[in-house]
């Protein structure tokens, strides 16, 4: 038995019960909102309603996932991109699923709360009211003119006299007690699987829910691909083009001072073959920068220690992949820690650099860590979000931790071709 779950699950559950009380408030103003629609009204009145009981039902979600374990996605439509009308927002809400199955648990939740998350507190009351009872409590509670029963004792005048029956109910008390603690968990793990059974999206919603992140992710590819058309374009244009057109007009001038001026074209003839070499080493920049040979070659981890050994920090490196991700997830995750390292040496201050490369269950995690100045941000312009979007095209996530005065860690996870519906 976990003891610090044990503790713990009384009072996660009580708190879970006492959403009850807002949601009785919430359930009736819903209502109310609904039977007025015929009125007119109620076109006004329900989208307002829906917001707060929607924010309510995000609460329950966010605690349910962080003390039963059971992660409860929010199951609601997406909202249109343009303007909406205040009949067309009435009409979205009312055919929404969601709604109803919100309204649902408005309704019921005080009861089921009741008999599971709320069970292990009322336990433990009821055994710490046994003890109360048989320490005293109850000679002094019948000197009141008490008459009542403790489960199956009678607490009534001569209570205190008989030391059997006090010690009973002392061994009831640490029965309720025991049973509060021993369950408390289980029950909260059931009333964890009501929520998520009621609040959690149907299979309409999540199919909605995923042609919307599908089209999202869809364009921020389209972005990425374009971005990086334009980024060969530009270096083609400026690099070795410019570097291969003038080649050409050099040849040209060599040709005509062969006969006339035979050193000068020798001088010539060297220098062209200085851009050549520069031409050729710019082309194979360029080749990396779309896929650099070593990751084609020698996969993920080699391609990722060779851009520790050309970082100007130091970088320590950690490789556990007993086999190789499929080559789209390879290129992605790839070009992530690299724009990574380029954070760390621009931004972080930092002089030591950490990569942590494993294969967990069907996911990639990729960890960077640095010891720098911290405080990053995702909305810091640092080339996060891009990294996000870059990987959001395979289901993959970023998860930042950067506190002032560091460290700065970035995890990715990005799911490898047997569990991603994507790739």
């Amino acid at each position: 038995m976990n003891i610090r779950a044990s503790l713990q699950a009384p009072g996660r559950g009580f708190r879970l019960w006492l959403l009850s009380v807002p949601a009785l408030f919430a359930a009736t103003a819903l209502l109310v909102s609904l039977g007025l629609a015929g009125a007119g009204i109620g076109i006004v009145l329900v989208p307002a309603a829906v917001v707060a009981v929607r924010r309510l039902a995000d609460t329950a979600r966010r605690l349910t996932g962080e003390w039963t374990g059971h992660r409860v996605e929010r199951p609601y439509l997406p909202e249109p991109a343009g303007p909406e009308s205040a009949w067309g927002r009435f009409l979205r809400l009312v055919s929404d699923p969601a709604t109803w199955r919100d309204l649902a648990w408005l309704l019921a939740d005080p009861f089921v709360a009741m008999f599971t998350a709320l069970l292990p507190a009322l336990l433990l009351l009821y055994g710490a009211w046994g003890w109360f009872l048989a320490l005293g409590g109850g000679r002094l509670l019948v000197g009141y003119g008490m008459n009542d029963w403790y489960a199956f004792v009678h607490v009534h005048e001569g209570y205190g006299d008989d030391l059997g029956v006090v010690a009973l109910t002392a061994a009831l008390g640490t029965a309720f007690l025991g049973l509060g603690l021993r369950y408390g968990p289980r029950l909260l793990d059931v009333y964890g699987s009501w929520a998520e059974l009621i609040l959690g999206p149907t299979e309409a919603a999540r199919l909605a829910l995923r042609v919307e992140h599908l089209t999202e992710t869809r364009s921020d590819a389209l972005d990425v691909s374009a971005a990086e058309l334009r980024r060969i374009e530009r270096d083609l244009h400026d690099g070795a083009q410019a570097r291969l057109v003038a080649m050409g007009m050099s040849l040209g001038a060599i040709e005509h001072l062969l006969d006339t001026d035979p050193a000068r074209a020798r001088t010539l003839l060297a220098q062209t073959r200085e851009s050549s070499a520069r031409a050729l080493h710019e082309l194979r920049d360029l080749v990396r920068g779309i896929h650099p040979p070593v990751l084609a070659d020698r996969g993920l981890g080699d391609a990722v220690r060779a851009l520790a050994l050309d970082h100007p920090l130091r970088v320590e490196v950690n490789v556990d992949l007993p086999e190789r991700p499929d080559p789209p997830v390879e290129s992605a995750a790839y070009f992530a820690v690299a724009e990574l390292l380029t954070n760390a040496a621009k931004h972080s201050g930092a002089d030591r650099v950490w990569v942590d490369l494993r294969r967990e269950g069907g996911a990639l995690r990729i960890s960077v860590t640095d010891d720098g100045a911290g405080g990053a941000t995702l909305a810091g312009g640092t080339g996060l979000r891009g990294i996000e979007r870059r990987i959001g095209t395979f289901d993959g996530v970023l998860a930042l931790t950067s506190p002032p005065g560091g460290p700065t860690t970035v995890t990715l996870e990005l799911p490898c071709a047997s569990s991603s519906p994507k790739t």
